[in-house]
This record gives structure tokens, C-alpha cells and sequence, in this order.
């Protein structure tokens, strides 16, 4: 892979198309490349993007932050994938401030963005095959959720995260932004509809506890206390909750019991709550 830096001296530049006030959907539909892009914001989550062997298309960075994007360009620490086929050239765009802030709609204060190629998901079943620790997000459609549970979850140790396909996507931006990257990091993928998951679970020896309020339900101290070898946590939308689907999927539905009256936690927080009580 090969570094360049080139100057910008405007919006219309065709070569900033990625970044000119492009919406999640239209980069996962971008041409010229095989499975879309996301953008990652700051040189941390561009570092995370890289080791976790993610191929950058290019990048825009302002002043200092220019000479970090090369480093870490040039460190290639996720190895040849990161490469890609080929000589692959990836340019580093910058240019004053106040130009760029036009463009992208804010002021960089982080410094730095990458366009990066969305890598090819993982199957379930290579998911699953040596996990211990599974999260299922249902339907949660707000993306700083999904990236707060990624944050959340790859902290104290989930091996991979599923979501179903009414799920928001992690590779949006303020998913990303707000899992500070760990989207990139924790292995992740796409899960259709309940009774098909369900077999894929069962037959890779997951048990499915489902967090939710219900008579039956046990409460997470107890279903921790002789938790099977695997476990699924399975994580609803803030509001509807999980789908009856979801719960007749369940082997064991567990609340986290509470006071004052309350009667539920936000949904990052109830999944670091459940994994951290799931924790060796």
C-alpha cells in the first residue's frame, strides 16, 4: 500500500465524494466497492479499523493530524488485508479548516476521517463456533445504542455480537463514533428470523436467555449463578421490548430486579449489567 498526501482547495473536488455530506445508506451502496463503506472518525478508530484488517479508500485530515493518518497508514497493522489486490494508492486530503468543515457539515475536531471499505461479514456459524459469550441486539434501531452496547459488551468480554436484520447497522457512523470503534474489534453479523436462529444456536450448545420483565422470568444473580458454558444474551428495543418470537426462542427469561419503581434500564446499560454478571 502506498501513502500519498494531496491538497485540497474545494468542496466540489470530485475526489472528497465520500465525505461530502454522504448519508450511512448511500456509503453501504457506493461504487467501487464490493461490500460498501463506512467512515471512521479520529486516528484511534482508524487505528482499530486498520488492525482488525479493514482496507481504507482514503482519508481527510487537518494540520498535524496528517502526519498521524500516514503513520498509521504506513504501520499497516492489520497486515496484508489491509493491502488489498494489487499496488493500492490511498491519499490523504487536506486543506484549511473552515473548506473542510463545509464539506463534511462539522468542524473536525478529532481531526481526522477515513473512508474505509466494509469488510465481508462472517457467517453465524463461524461466529458461534468457538464463542462462550454471545449478545443478540433485536430491533434496536437507534444507533448510538447499538454502539453504546458494542462499547459496552466488548469491554467485559463478549466473543461476537448477532443482530437481526431490523436492527440499525453497527458500521453507521454514530455507531461507530459512539462504540469509540469497538464495532470494529468485536466480531459481528447478521441473524434472520427467530426459529432458524434459534437452530443455529441450539446446535452450537447456546443457551438463549432473554432479558425481559415477566412473571416467570428468574432473576440475573440467580441464572448467574449457575450460568451453562454458553450463553446467548438476547437484548430488545428500548419501548416494544423483545418480540414474542424472541422470548418463545428463550430457554430462560431473566430481569435484573429494581427500586424506586423503575422499571427498565437503557439497553446499554442492561447489556453491560447482564455481561458484566456473566463475567468469569
Amino acid at each position: 500500500m502506498k501513502v500519498v498526501v494531496e491538497q485540497v482547495d474545494s468542496i466540489d473536488d470530485p475526489r472528497l465524494a465520500d465525505y461530502a455530506h454522504q448519508t450511512d445508506v448511500a456509503l453501504k451502496k457506493s461504487r467501487g466497492s464490493e461490500h460498501g463503506l463506512y467512515l471512521a472518525e479520529s486516528l484511534l478508530v482508524m487505528q482499530r479499523a486498520l488492525a482488525a484488517g479493514h482496507r481504507p479508500r482514503s482519508v481527510l485530515a487537518l494540520g498535524g493530524s496528517v502526519d498521524d493518518a500516514v503513520a498509521a497508514l504506513e504501520a499497516k497493522p492489520g497486515g496484508a488485508d489491509v493491502d488489498g489486490p494489487g499496488d493500492v494508492v490511498v491519499p490523504v486530503f487536506s486543506g484549511p479548516g473552515d473548506l473542510l468543515e463545509q464539506l463534511t457539515g462539522y468542524v473536525l475536531h478529532r481531526g481526522l476521517i477515513a473512508s474505509m471499505h466494509r469488510p465481508a461479514l462472517p457467517t453465524v456459524e463461524a461466529l458461534l463456533a468457538d464463542a462462550r459469550r454471545v449478545v443478540i441486539i433485536e430491533n434496536v434501531a437507534d444507533p448510538t445504542n447499538v454502539g453504546a452496547i458494542f462499547r459496552s459488551v466488548a469491554a467485559i468480554g463478549a466473543d461476537a455480537v448477532l443482530v437481526t436484520d431490523r436492527c440499525s447497522d453497527p458500521f453507521y457512523r454514530r455507531a461507530i463514533r459512539v462504540s469509540m470503534g469497538t464495532v470494529l474489534q468485536v466480531p459481528w453479523g447478521r441473524v434472520g428470523a427467530w426459529p432458524a436462529t434459534k437452530e443455529l444456536l441450539a446446535a452450537s450448545g447456546f443457551h438463549v436467555a432473554a432479558l425481559a420483565l415477566r412473571d416467570d422470568s428468574v432473576t440475573l444473580r440467580a441464572f448467574a449463578a449457575r450460568a451453562p458454558e454458553r450463553v446467548a444474551l438476547v437484548l430488545g428495543a428500548e419501548g416494544d421490548g423483545l418480540t414474542p418470537e424472541a422470548l418463545d426462542a428463550a430457554d430462560t427469561i431473566v430481569r435484573i430486579p429494581m427500586a424506586h419503581g423503575i422499571d427498565s434500564l437503557n439497553v446499554a446499560a442492561t447489556a453491560a449489567v447482564a455481561m458484566y454478571a456473566l463475567a468469569d
